[in-house]
C-alpha cells in the first residue's frame, strides 16, 4: 500500500486522499471504483484528483469500507471470572482498557460501542489523546437483578461485590430510575439490562427472563426521556419478548430466538446485535483459561443455536448489527467474527452490519457510511472480499480514523 504526500504541508491542509480503491460505501451491494477527498476529519468529495499538498493512500485495487464500528465491545471485562474481574483494581483494569481499545483501532474498528462497562474518564482519556483508540461509547455498568447474570457472586459464598466495573446489582423501580439517571449525568450513551441468564454467571438459568416488566419499563421510560435507548442481554424467545414488549431498542445476543419472537422484533423495530465469535472462542480456549465446567455446559448450549438466529431474523426482516463480547484474552479473535458470521450471511451483509447497520442502532448517520459529509472513518483491506472472504478477517489492512492514518 503506497501512502505519499507525508509531513508538514499535510498538518496545515488537514487532507487526505484514498485513490484507485473499490469503494463500498456501506450500503450498497456492488463496490464502484472511484476516490475519496477528506478534509478536517470528513470526506469532501468523491471524484476528481486529491488537491495539491494532500496526503495520498494508494489502495490499489483493494477494498475500501468505512470504518468498522463494534457494537458489543468489553474495555473492562479483562477476566473470564466475573468476580475476579469486579474486584480488581480500576487502576489495572483501565490500563488493560486502553490496550484492548488500541488494538481495536488498528483491526479497522473506528468506533465501539461498550455494553456493561466503560466510563466518562475512559473517553476523556481518548478524547484527549493520553490513550489512543476508536470513538468510544459506553453504557457504564451494565444493570442485573440480585442473582443475574452480572451478579459475579457464587450461591454458597456471602460476599458484598464493590468494584461495580461491567455490572451492579440492581434491584425495585425506584433504584433503577435513580441509576440510570445517574449514568446519563456521567456520560453514558444508552442504558444495558441483563434481562436473561448467561453463559459466565455462576447461579442463574441461561433461559429465565429477568426483572419484571415494571423494572424494565421504569429503565426504557427514562432512556426515552433522555432520548436515548435499551440494550438488553437476552438468549431466549421468553426473554427477548419480555424485554421488547417492555420498551428495549437492542436485543444483544439472542442466540434462541425463534421465528415468531423474530417477527414481534421487527414489528417493534428492535435491532438483533449477534457476538457468534465469543461462544466459539470459549468453545476453544475457555477451559484452559478458567472458565468454569457450568460455564462450558451453557456455552454449548448457545453456540450452535448462535448461527440459526442469523437466518432465522434476516427472514424476519430484523435489522442485524455486529458485535463481538470477547471478554478476557479472548479480546485478540474481534475479527473472526467475519469469519463465523460469514458461514451463515454474505459478504455484503456483514459488511453492512458492521457499518451502517451498526450505525443506526447508536444514530450517528454520518458514521458507517462514505459518502460526502460523513466521517472520514475508512479501512482500506488487503484485497476484495467479495472475491476472497477471508480477507475480512486477515489483519493487514490500512485504517484511517477522522481523515488521519493510524499508526500501525
Amino acid at each position: 500500500m503506497e501512502i505519499a504526500g507525508e509531513g508538514e504541508t499535510n498538518l496545515t491542509t488537514g487532507s487526505l486522499s484514498v485513490i484507485n480503491g473499490l469503494v463500498f460505501d456501506g450500503v450498497d451491494a456492488e463496490p464502484v471504483e472511484q476516490p475519496i477527498h477528506t478534509f478536517g476529519g470528513r470526506i469532501v468529495g468523491m471524484d476528481g484528483r486529491p488537491t495539491e499538498g494532500a496526503r495520498v493512500v494508494d489502495a490499489g485495487g483493494r477494498l475500501v469500507t468505512p470504518g468498522l464500528i463494534d457494537a458489543h465491545f468489553h474495555a473492562y471485562t479483562v477476566s473470564l471470572d466475573l468476580l475476579e474481574m469486579e474486584a480488581l483494581p480500576m487502576s489495572y483494569v483501565a490500563a488493560k482498557a486502553a490496550k484492548r481499545l488500541q488494538a481495536a483501532l488498528r483491526r479497522g474498528f473506528t468506533t465501539v460501542r461498550d455494553v456493561a462497562g466503560g466510563d466518562i474518564g475512559l473517553r476523556m482519556a481518548l478524547d484527549h489523546r493520553l490513550i489512543d483508540g476508536p470513538r468510544y461509547l459506553f453504557t457504564g455498568p451494565g444493570l442485573t437483578q440480585t442473582g443475574g447474570h452480572a451478579d459475579p457472586r457464587p450461591g454458597h459464598l456471602a460476599i458484598e461485590v464493590l468494584g461495580h466495573h461491567s455490572g451492579e446489582v440492581v434491584d425495585g423501580v425506584d433504584l433503577l430510575r435513580r441509576a440510570v439517571r445517574e449514568r446519563f449525568r456521567t456520560g453514558a450513551h444508552a442504558i444495558k439490562l441483563f434481562t436473561s441468564g448467561g453463559v459466565v454467571s455462576p447461579t442463574d438459568p441461561i433461559r429465565n427472563p429477568q426483572y419484571s416488566a415494571e423494572e424494565i419499563q421504569a429503565v426504557s421510560d427514562e432512556a426515552s426521556r433522555r432520548g436515548s435507548y435499551v440494550a438488553a442481554h437476552a438468549y431466549s424467545p421468553e426473554a427477548i419478548v419480555h424485554s421488547i414488549t417492555n420498551g428495549v431498542r437492542t436485543i444483544e445476543h439472542g442466540n434462541l430466538l425463534d421465528t415468531g419472537t423474530a417477527t414481534l422484533m421487527a414489528e417493534h423495530g428492535a435491532y438483533l446485535v449477534p457476538t457468534l465469535i465469543t461462544y466459539d472462542a470459549l468453545r476453544r480456549r475457555g477451559p484452559d483459561l478458567g472458565l468454569p465446567f457450568v460455564s462450558d455446559r451453557k456455552n454449548r448450549e448457545v453456540l450452535e443455536a448462535g448461527l440459526a438466529s442469523i437466518g432465522i431474523a434476516r427472514r424476519a426482516g430484523v435489522p442485524i448489527g455486529l458485535g463481538t463480547d470477547l471478554v478476557g484474552d479472548l479480546e485478540d479473535e474481534q475479527l473472526l467474527e467475519f469469519r463465523n458470521r460469514c458461514e451463515v450471511d454474505t459478504v455484503e451483509d456483514v459488511l453492512r452490519s458492521a457499518t451502517s447497520v451498526n450505525a443506526a442502532i447508536i444514530r450517528r448517520a454520518d458514521l458507517g457510511v462514505i459518502r460526502e459529509g460523513a466521517v472520514a472513518d475508512l479501512v482500506v483491506l488487503d484485497g476484495n472480499p467479495f472475491e476472497q472472504t477471508d480477507v475480512l478477517w486477515s489483519r493487514e489492512r490500512t485504517v484511517i480514523r477522522s481523515g488521519t492514518v493510524v499508526d500501525t
